[in-house]
């Protein structure tokens, strides 16, 4: 089968290797869609070894991945062959990623896929679906609350957008004052464009800042500035999580694999609840072309390749 490694630094390439087998407690899915997304650009750039992984020969890269079970290991009894599925490789050391023909993963990382959208939109939402969820969940907003939302109008601002303002959170947005629309559409009550000074613009509009904030642009101390003292503060981002000042409770979320959440946000995709954007389908022979392109910037959406 084909897949998307790299073995030398900043350099992807497309492989042909063996069908991976799954074993215990693993199935293996037939890739329809696999998700481009920042941490493979971090893998390129890390090949030599990062803090989060050792050294290794080759690194296989994609966590996101919508498909079909085409094998399943011993002792999986919840899933069936020919079966849709979402699932996320959540792992940095691996030889062989979800940019492939086929993927083999954990049972645990792997849920039932929506029945209302395609393969394409569904495999945009393990990776940056969970973030969210966790992330939101970290912070745990009342609906009395206000949440500021830093790069809202990107993949995991976007969602984290949607389920706040799902609990009834007062969501301040930030983002560029092109995507003012699409976040309040997401369910943002407040805007504030990103080339203002956040702290001010946010303080002017919530005296006192707000009770918490989700600094999916990575911001770090601009957007804890926004933050009262004694609020709450989620960074995803280890090299931009801040000092906690002024009683701050300051944590950082890194992703991990959570069935149960995933059927949650599989169940609010087909309830019409989250919102799924893709930029653009591309094959996975044009990889290194996805990997380009998002490391330009400027996508609304996610790029997807399509086997």
């Amino acid at each position: 089968m084909r897949a998307v490694v790299v073995r030398r630094t900043d350099v992807v390439e497309i492989v042909e290797v063996p069908t991976p087998q799954p074993g215990p407690g693993t199935i293996r899915i037939a890739v329809a869609a696999a998700t481009v997304n920042p941490v493979d650009l971090m893998v390129r750039a890390g090949v030599g070894g990062t803090p989060f992984a050792a050294p290794r020969e080759q690194w296989g890269i994609g966590w996101d991945v919508a498909g079909t079970v085409d094998a399943i290991g011993a002792g999986v009894t919840e899933f069936t062959v020919g079966q849709s599925v979402i699932g996320i490789s959540d792992r940095l050391d691996v030889s062989l990623g979800a940019q492939a023909d086929y993927v083999v993963l954990e049972a645990g990382n792997v849920a039932p896929a929506p029945l209302s959208v395609s393969a394409v939109q569904a495999a945009t939402i393990p990776l940056n679906g969970l973030t969210a969820i966790q992330a939101v969940r970290a912070l745990d907003p009342a609906s009395t609350d206000t949440l500021l939302v830093t790069g809202a109008a990107g993949a995991v601002g976007g969602f984290a957008v949607e389920l706040a303002a799902a609990r009834g959170v007062r969501v301040v947005a930030s983002a560029s004052p092109a995507d003012e629309d699409t976040v309040r559409a997401l369910g943002a009550t407040d805007f504030v464009p990103r080339e203002a000074s956040l702290p001010d613009a946010v303080r002017t509009l919530i005296p006192g800042g707000v009770d918490a904030a989700l600094d999916a642009a990575a911001l770090g101390p601009q957007t804890l500035a926004a933050v009262r003292g004694g609020g709450r503060f989620v960074s995803i981002s280890v090299p931009n999580t801040p000092i906690p000042l002024r009683g701050i409770d300051v944590r950082t979320v890194l992703v991990r694999a959570d069935r149960a959440q995933l059927d949650d946000l599989v169940a609010r995709v087909d309830a019409g609840e989250l919102t799924l954007r893709v930029a653009e389908t591309l094959p996975l022979t044009s990889v290194a072309d996805a990997h380009r392109r998002l490391a330009a910037g400027g996508l609304r959406g996610r790029l997807v390749l399509v086997p």
